[in-house]
């Protein structure tokens, strides 16, 4: 069967020389047992490459299993994936049969595998190893022949180092890599996605199809589309749903587009560098407004000044000392809340670019943790608006509250 009618069979639409690419591998590693792992990023459409895989192979009457790994919680995994012995843990009343030994013959898909903790990593590099597995709560060793195929918009080798994911597990999982490319890098085919998500949408709905201008045509294929396939749809159907008007410019078009700020890094690769900058952008936020806090309380006391003063003592040079230490200090001061303070009446210091020192207990995490408070404050604990206000990512800020025990 040639890649076009795979297309026709499974529903997959475009031409791109990439995405012919993945197809054919899936092709051609089909009737072969060995280990598949797709890797792409979210929205890109990995969830059909398996069941091309297994419609493919000799498996094909054999059970097919789907399993979201992200989606079930760590405590039960182990007993979704090997099953259980009754009485092996709270609540289990009776046994039961794992994916692996329901699918005995067939083929199991491995969605987000970089979600599985450390522990059920071990049993399943045991599984692919000698195909073979224990129950949970059972010393039993049971055989089983199953086909594994993984998939995962995760860096696998980046979670190898940060030891959230096991290197012997990832080289027996990686036997056939299959990437599938992002839709930016499909740019042909975008627009063919969206005439055909939109007749669907208007068989649905009953209503005309959506029409593109062809300024349309170029912010659609323009557009980063971090959500890829997946964006693409949800956003046809919006559009179909909403507009009346059914011939859609590119001002209308670009309404439903989010703004992606202008920065093409890989999905995959920004959320590290996001937070990071953040974190330095916050700092910097803190330093600046800590300078411009102490240039207005300069500007105060000089006005204050203005009104005549006494000599400076040597308390006052301690309070208040610039880049000019050489300079004397001109006899006006003022003594404000039984501080005295000198100002120099020199024009060099009339501008405010020199830094000032006060001898007080200024603390670069104690104006952290006031930033952060008067921020939730200011938006009644959402975290999300205050997180926005400040500058930073919603986990960061997450982070900061729990590190300062911020109430």
């Amino acid at each position: 069967m040639d890649v076009q009618s795979i297309k026709q069979r499974f529903g997959i639409i475009g031409n791109s020389p990439l995405l012919n690419r993945a197809i054919d591998v899936a092709v051609q590693v089909a009737p072969t047992d060995l280990t598949v792992l797709i890797t792409g990023e979210s929205g890109t459409g990995k969830e059909v490459f398996p069941k091309i895989i297994h419609q493919m192979s000799a498996r094909k009457h054999g059970n097919y299993i789907a399993v979201n790994c992200g989606a079930i919680p760590e405590g039960t995994i182990d007993s979704e994936l090997f099953g259980h012995e009754k009485g092996s843990f709270t609540g289990a009343h009776e046994a039961r049969k794992g994916y692996f030994e329901v699918a005995n013959g067939g083929t199991i898909f491995l969605d987000e595998i970089a979600e599985l903790p450390i522990s059920t990593q071990v049993r399943l590099l045991r599984v692919l190893e000698s195909g073979e597995f224990m129950k949970v709560g059972s010393s039993k060793v049971i055989k089983t022949d199953v086909r594994v195929v993984a998939a995962t918009n995760v860096l696998l080798p980046e979670a190898i180092e940060k030891g959230e994911f096991r290197q012997d597990l990832y080289y027996r999982l990686n036997t056939v890599p299959i990437l599938i490319p992002p839709l930016r890098d499909r740019k042909d085919d975008i627009h063919l996605l969206f005439r055909k998500f939109s007749s669907d949408f208007a068989e649905k709905y009953r209503m005309p199809p959506l029409q593109l201008t062809e300024d349309a045509v170029k912010v659609l294929r323009n557009y980063y589309w971090r959500g890829n396939v997946r964006q693409l749809k949800n956003i046809t159907e919006q559009i179909s749903i909403i507009e009346k008007e059914k011939d859609i410019d590119a001002l209308t078009l670009k309404r439903y587009l989010p703004d992606e700020g202008g920065n093409d890094l890989p999905v995959l690769y920004r959320k590290k560098e996001e937070e990071h900058i953040s974190e330095r952008e916050l700092l910097y936020k803190v330093l600046f407004d800590m300078k411009k806090d102490m240039n207005e309380l300069k500007k105060v006391v000089d006005s204050m000044l203005e009104k005549g003063g006494v000599k400076p003592t040597e308390q006052t040079k301690a309070l208040l000392v610039n880049e000019y230490p050489d300079k004397d200090f001109y006899p006006r001061h003022e003594k404000v809340h039984d501080v005295e303070i000198t100002n120099p009446e020199n024009d060099e210091f009339d501008t405010y670019d020199h830094s000032e020192v006060i001898e007080e207990s200024l603390s670069l995490h104690e104006k952290e943790k006031e930033m952060i408070k008067k921020a939730l404050e200011k938006h009644n604990g959402k975290r999300k608006d205050a997180a926005s206000e400040l500058g930073i990512s919603e986990r960061t800020l997450y982070r900061k509250i729990k590190e300062y025990n911020i109430k």
